[in-house]
C-alpha cells in the first residue's frame, strides 16, 4: 500500500481526533416534592394536574395546574395554586380544611384580585349530597401592584350539587359530584355566569368551572 493511500485512509480518524469535545446536553435544575398522601380537597406541595378545554384536541398544549404549598396572601397564609399554559399564569389563594374550601383572592401578572369575606367554593368533606346547596356575597377589590384600587364591587355566588354520576375523559374514568355554580357581580363580568363543575375527593376538578377537562395528573389519587 503506497504511502498516499495510508493517508487517505487514515485522514477521517485524523480529523475525528482533532474536533473539539462534544459536550454532553445538560438535563435544567428543578425542584420537586414528594407527595405520600392526598386529601379530600387536594392541596399537598407538588400535585400537579393537566387540563384541556372541553371540545380540544387530546395532545394539544395543555394548561398546567401546581399546588404551590403554603404561602401568604395578604397578611393571611394559604395553599396556593399555579395555573399555567397558553399564556396564563394566575396564583390563586385558599384556605383549605376538612371544613370545606374558601377562595382568598388571585394574583395575575401586574394585579391582584381579594375577595372579602371569602368566597366558599366548598363545604365540609362530610356535607355532599345530592342537593346540597350554598351562597354568599364578597366584596371584590382588583389591585394594580402599586397599590392603586382599579375596581370593586360585590360578587353574589351560588352552588348546588346536581347529581353525582360516572363520566369518562379520555381513557379515564370517574364517580363525579356535578355542581352548578352560578355567579353576578357588579365589575364587568370578572366571573363566567354560570358553569358545570364537577369535582372527585382525594383527585380534584376534573371539569372545571372555565370548561376544562382533566387529561393528567402526577399522582394516583382515589380514597384512602
Amino acid at each position: 500500500m503506497t504511502a498516499r493511500c495510508l493517508y487517505v485512509l487514515l485522514l477521517p480518524a485524523l480529523l475525528a481526533a482533532c474536533a473539539p469535545a462534544q459536550q454532553a446536553q445538560q438535563a435544567p435544575v428543578t425542584a420537586s416534592t414528594s407527595v405520600s398522601q392526598v386529601s379530600f380537597y387536594p392541596f399537598q406541595a407538588g400535585l400537579s394536574w393537566n387540563y384541556l378545554p372541553d371540545g380540544d384536541t387530546q395532545g394539544g398544549q395543555p394548561y398546567t395546574l401546581k399546588a404551590l404549598g403554603p404561602s401568604v396572601f395578604g397578611s393571611v397564609q394559604a395553599q396556593a395554586y399555579n395555573l399555567s399554559g397558553r399564556g396564563a399564569d394566575q396564583t390563586s389563594y385558599r384556605l383549605i380544611s376538612a371544613q370545606g374550601v374558601q377562595l382568598l383572592g388571585f394574583r395575575k401578572p401586574g394585579l391582584s384580585v381579594r375577595l372579602d369575606p371569602p368566597w366558599q367554593e366548598a363545604l365540609a368533606e362530610g356535607a355532599w349530597k345530592v342537593g346540597l346547596a350554598w351562597q354568599g356575597e364578597s366584596n371584590i377589590t382588583v389591585q394594580s401592584d402599586d397599590g392603586r384600587t382599579n375596581v370593586s364591587g360585590k360578587v353574589n355566588y351560588s352552588y348546588r350539587v346536581l347529581d353525582q354520576r360516572s363520566v369518562s375523559i379520555g381513557s379515564q374514568s370517574y364517580r363525579v359530584w356535578v355542581v352548578n355554580r352560578q355567579i353576578t357581580d357588579t365589575v364587568g363580568g370578572l366571573f363566567p355566569a354560570s358553569q358545570e363543575q364537577w369535582f372527585v375527593p382525594y383527585v380534584g376538578d376534573v371539569r372545571t368551572p372555565e370548561g376544562l377537562l382533566l387529561t393528567g395528573r402526577n399522582f394516583a389519587g382515589g380514597q384512602p
